[in-house]
């Protein structure tokens, strides 16, 4: 935490208003001194009660300097904050010589958009929202006369409140550089955004990030406000808005901030009005948010990598083990035929067995990042692989698979990277519907050819995927609700996809769809 500023600056032409607030702020220590100088206070001016009160405990040590106009006092504001120790509270007379309060104020303001500014004036001809509108948001109005005590509140709570905000400042600035985990990072930047959001006087605040395929994942909310906004359209007005990389703007009550290709934004409820000097508060909180987040990915990427290590090192040991068993299921089939078994069991055996060894030889690719080997390829054969073998699974008879394409198109690629790939991406479309208990399952795989390349789509009538995992879907070790999964499936899909020099994308269009594009 940062040391409390207490610096107290008062801008007044009167000398004997000047003089009272420095003298009620910094009251005398000595007794003796300070009943004498009420004395002399009630002499001159002939007032009926002190105008100097006794510091009372946790009251704060005031520090308080003082400036006869505008033009003095917007010098020493600049002085300040030059020597790094910036005014914490400024009081301005509203009506003096030269300029007046309202105009000292917004000169202060193209310097210094965090003081506190409390106006002092007897004259009330300005409404509080006319003066907020034109000197920001952080500002107190208070008439004369005043008491001790009222400036002492005035003072206190000026303070208290800026201090807050620079704490808050102190707090948002360090998240970006925090080692913390995607699930502990989203609970620290709740628990900011919070504060932020009550900095703002806002009980609506939203973070969101638009990945640079513009794949939308919620981050963290305040309030309903997913309830209260058309999400599409909010989408659609972000990816609008023309915003550089490491950048942060503000359109009305949106703020922007892209990161590496990805952007990152909050938003605050419809006909919010922030005035600078609170909007830098929420610009500060997205762009640390947004690096904060990238880091946060990177190291769990880092984290995976060496996951995936280990986990190749093991399956390396296992495959060593199981060769010889799996290998040796083929000459035991084999020596069946040779004494006239007949079953079709034995196929289903070797296809078993053809399967594992696959499954383990893609495992290993995966973690080995093993270059693809392109032959021509036909789509359409290895689409019905994939069907074939979905077909043997429990349950699929509830499921209804429909394969729409041509007869005859050809792939250059890699064959058995491709059968997994559709593979997964099959059964995982039959694990969400067999899951769900979708009446009138139905899964569609279509395949379509293209000036640039061959479009190859899985799409099902399934509850679809939900919006909190779309965009970590593809991650390795990641699974929802999916008792023998390896979370490498869908990683694995994306891994292939990529190394044929394709792309792969999701969304939810009354289900899952997952589409393919693959160069010819």
């Amino acid at each position: 935490m940062i040391k409390p500023n207490t610096s107290v600056l008062v801008i007044d032409d009167e000398e004997f208003v000047r003089d009272n607030i420095q003298d009620i702020l910094m009251p005398p220590t000595d007794q003796y001194e300070f009943e004498s100088m009420n004395e002399a206070v009630n002499v001159l001016f002939d007032v009926p009660k002190p105008l100097l009160a006794v510091r009372t405990p946790g009251i704060p040590e005031f520090t308080v300097e003082k400036a006869a106009n505008g033009m003095e006092g917007l010098k020493m504001v600049r002085k300040a904050l030059e020597r790094g120790k910036p005014y914490a509270v400024i009081f301005l007379d509203m009506r003096m010589p030269g300029w007046s309060g309202l105009e000292t104020a917004k000169e202060i303001r193209k310097y210094d958009l965090k003081a506190e500014i409390i106006f002092i004036t007897a004259y009330s001809d300005r409404s509080i929202n006319e003066i907020v509108e034109e000197a920001g948001q952080n500002v107190g109005y208070h008439c004369k006369p005043y008491a001790p005590e009222e400036i002492i509140q005035l003072a206190t709570k000026a303070v208290s409140d800026y201090n807050k905000l620079r704490n808050l400042e102190q707090l948002i600035e360090s998240i970006s550089s925090i080692g913390l985990n995607r699930l502990q990072l989203t609970s620290l930047l709740k628990n900011i955004l919070d504060q932020v959001a009550g900095s703002l006087n806002t009980d609506l605040a939203l973070i969101g990030k638009l990945d640079d395929d513009f794949t939308y994942e919620k981050i963290i909310s305040i309030g309903a406000m997913e309830e209260k906004i058309n999400l599409t359209e909010l989408i659609s007005r972000v990816k609008s808005v023309p915003v550089e990389e490491d950048t942060v703007v503000q359109l009305d009550e949106l703020v922007l901030a892209r990161i590496d290709n990805y952007s990152v934004f909050a938003l605050l409820k419809k006909g919010e009005r922030l005035k600078t000097e609170k909007m830098y508060m929420l610009k500060l909180f997205v762009q640390n948010a947004a690096q904060a987040i990238r880091n946060a990915e990177l190291n769990e990427k880092l984290i995976q990598k060496e996951k995936l290590s280990a986990v190749g090192q093991v399956i390396g040991m296992v495959m060593h083990d199981l060769r010889a068993p799996i290998k040796n299921i083929k000459l035991m089939t084999d020596m069946m035929r040779d004494e006239g078994v007949e079953s079709d069991l034995i196929d289903m055996i070797d296809g078993s067995a053809e399967q594992a060894s696959l499954i383990f030889d893609d495992f290993l690719d995966f973690i080995h990042q093993t270059p693809i080997k392109k032959l021509p390829v036909d789509l359409k054969a290895i689409i019905n692989d994939a069907v074939n073998l979905a077909a043997s699974r429990d349950g699929i008879g509830q499921v209804s698979i429909k394969v729409q394409m041509e007869d005859a198109l050809m792939i250059y690629g890699d064959e058995s990277k491709l059968r997994r790939t559709l593979s997964n991406l099959v059964n995982n479309a039959v694990d969400a519907l067999t899951g769900s208990h979708t009446a009138g399952a139905e899964i569609v795989i279509a395949a379509l050819k293209t000036g640039s390349g061959i479009e190859l789509s899985v799409s099902d009538n399934g509850p679809g995927i939900p919006e909190e995992i779309i965009g970590t879907l593809f991650d390795p070790f990641v699974t929802r609700n999916k008792s023998n999964g390896t979370g490498l499936g869908l990683a694995i899909v994306k891994q292939y996809v990529c190394a044929h020099g394709g792309e792969i994308a999701i969304n939810n269009n009354g289900g899952a769809c997952f589409l393919i594009t693959l160069p010819l």
